[in-house]
């Protein structure tokens, strides 16, 4: 069977092996072939293949030009190669769902919208994503009766939503995206010593709420439980967030590292940290707090995509609401036990044990054949 995937990743395109790419690697052993359309890179690029059959197209245009584009270079491949599905991932103003519904209606080729999450929900971190939430409900809403199905990455989140906005039941297919080496992410042979308390892993975005992580530690640190913090992750707001860490009089016991290039290397950051933090507004998982989890630390997040059914507070971690306050009351009972802190590290690492990498993308997988009509 083959594919043509419409994506919104850059990274693979420029040589960069991030969880797109990893999750390729195994993806590949499934399929004859995948063609994947991606946006233009910040650099001049041409078609990329890795794992022999595995192809990824870079737009040629920027992203007013993206439609018509998907449609061109889309049309071109489904004459070429014949793909049984195309595999739209659907965000920001959709322009790949549209595209892909396009294609779809003329080319006779079935296309699943892959919703990873919404902006703004199940809290809005600003106005932008007050619009964002509703640009998604009125696509979803035209979707319902163009895309073959929906497919959501958690169970409980996302299907609520989509049926609050009218799509049936039997059109949302729940295909975990959550997919962990748990070779690579593991907990250490031995007892490693920490080198930072808390530990945050992600883009530097608004809703990440990294304001309300820095003022989570500086709270600590003015009731006298000071706690070193790891920020790493690039993007907008990290030049702001350092000056924020600057202005709250925590920049000694802050670091920031903007990319780390290998995932032993940051299974090597999650062993070392006492806890690792999402404070996020919205998530489709996400995949660092499952990855620090794998490794046997512990998480506190908010209730935001897979973490609202993955942390059991007082089990593997603890859940925190959308304020600095309960933030650093989680925070200040994960770190104020040791003993109990390595507990939850363990009980964390029994939970992502069904996440196990080749298993989660072999249902992925199949899954995708069960909607073409293929055999699994």
């Amino acid at each position: 069977m083959r594919l043509l995937m419409l994506s919104g990743d850059r990274q693979v395109s420029i040589g960069e092996r991030g969880p797109f790419y990893a999750m390729q690697r195994e993806f590949s052993r499934h399929f004859e072939r995948i063609d994947v359309l991606c946006p233009r890179p910040d650099k001049p690029v041409s078609v990329r293949t890795i794992f022999d059959s595995v192809h990824f197209h870079p737009a040629s245009c920027g992203r007013s030009g993206m439609v018509g584009y998907l449609r061109s270079k889309g049309r071109e491949l489904i004459a070429q190669h014949a793909p049984a599905l195309i595999v739209s991932h659907d965000y920001g103003w959709f322009y790949n769902g549209r595209a892909a519904a396009s294609l779809a209606r003329e080319c006779g080729v079935p296309y699943l919208s892959e919703i990873h999450h919404v902006p703004g929900y199940p809290v809005a971190a600003d106005f932008k994503e007050r619009v964002d939430r509703v640009v998604a409900r009125t696509y979803i809403r035209w979707a319902r009766s163009h895309a073959k199905a929906f497919r959501v990455v958690n169970s409980v989140e996302m299907p609520e939503l989509l049926e609050r906005w009218g799509v049936p039941r039997e059109q949302i297919v729940v295909l975990p995206s959550l997919y962990i080496d748990l070779e690579v992410f593991a907990p250490p042979a031995s007892a490693l010593e920490p080198e930072q308390d808390i530990t945050y892993v992600g883009r530097m975005v608004n809703n990440k709420g990294l304001d309300r992580i820095v003022a989570a530690a500086a709270l600590l640190a003015s009731r006298g439980k000071p706690a070193s913090l790891l920020m790493v992750g690039k993007g907008p707001l990290l030049e702001a967030t350092r000056a924020r860490a600057q202005a709250r009089g925590i920049s000694a016991t802050t670091r920031f590292v903007e990319w780390v290039a290998r995932p032993e290397d940051l299974a090597e950051i999650y062993r070392r940290s006492r806890v690792v933090v999402c404070a996020s507004t919205c998530e489709g998982g996400p995949r660092f707090t499952v990855e620090a989890m794998a490794c046997g630390t512990p998480v506190v997040s908010t209730p935001v995509g897979m973490m609202k059914e993955l942390v059991v507070d007082g089990r593997n971690g603890a859940q925190c609401g959308f304020d600095v306050e309960s933030l650093a009351s989680a925070l200040e009972r994960v770190l104020g036990d040791e003993t109990a802190r390595r507990r939850l590290g363990a009980n964390a690492r029994e939970a992502t044990l069904r996440f196990e990498y080749a298993k989660v993308i072999r249902g992925y997988a199949d899954g995708l054949k069960r909607l073409a009509g293929e055999r699994a």
